[in-house]
């Protein structure tokens, strides 16, 4: 199945777009390879982007998560991706969700029947990621924009200053290291949701995601009243981590 350029991906060229402010995607493709050079280079681009390999891990992370829009491809394995979007359309709490479907095949015919599903657009495999990143600009300008969300988040006796990265308990200033601060409003920003354990690692040079376990350790102590047995910094088993404020 061919995908984008890898070139266009790995660099920037031309005119730098906006960034994403933080938008969270979803990118379902069967194909590792392009998933995974969307997700990089999506994420460059300021958006949030969580990845599933097939409709049955997308459904479940749709359920799970709140996402700004998907970006589908259409042929998948087993169910594809014009099923999965009048799925998306049949559910209330996903209805108005944004789709953009991919596809290798672009004949007339599967274009409108992907537009008759409910996508809001398509295109055709191979392009060029710049022009996705414009057509998402776009598609997200008609929803509207993001909710601005708060600039504190009170966990118990703590408070977390997402503008100045700064973090206090009972009033008292709790030193944060850099990677610590960045981690803690990652989490904040997607609060009472989920994040991939590997989407946290994707600043740093770890590719093991063991550094971010560190730092959740190290941010506990400092959180918690009983480090051990977390309230605030959990651990979502199988995906990541979650902060669930007051």
């Amino acid at each position: 199945m061919s995908g984008p350029d890898s070139r266009a991906a790995s660099g920037r060229s031309g005119p730098v777009a906006a960034p994403g402010e933080g938008r969270h995607l979803l990118v379902v493709d069967d194909d590792d390879r392009i998933r995974e050079l969307l997700k990089e280079y999506l994420a460059r681009e300021g958006f949030r982007v969580t990845g599933a390999a097939h409709a049955a891990a997308a459904r479940r992370l749709m359920e799970l998560l709140e996402f700004d829009l998907v970006v589908l491809d259409i042929m998948m394995p087993g169910e594809d991706g014009l099923s999965l979007t009048s799925w998306v359309r049949s559910k209330a709490a996903t209805s108005s969700t944004p789709v953009l479907l991919l596809t290798a095949r672009g004949d007339a015919d599967d274009r409108i029947e992907g537009l008759s599903r409910g996508a809001d657009d398509y295109m055709s495999k191979p392009f060029d990621p710049r022009e996705l990143r414009l057509r998402i600009d776009a598609i997200l300008r008609r929803t509207g924009p993001k909710p601005i969300g708060p600039k504190e988040i009170h966990l118990g006796d703590a408070l977390f200053d997402m503008e100045r990265l700064e973090l206090t308990r009972d009033g008292q200033p709790q030193r944060l290291t850099e990677a610590e601060a960045q981690l803690l409003k990652t989490l904040a920003q997607s609060a009472h949701a989920p994040v991939e354990r590997m989407q946290l690692a994707s600043d740093t040079a770890d590719i093991t995601g063991r550094a971010v376990d560190v730092q959740v350790t190290r941010l506990r102590r400092k959180l918690e009243k009983d480090p051990k047995n977390p309230r605030y910094l959990q651990t979502v088993r199988g995906v990541g981590y979650m902060l669930a404020p007051d």
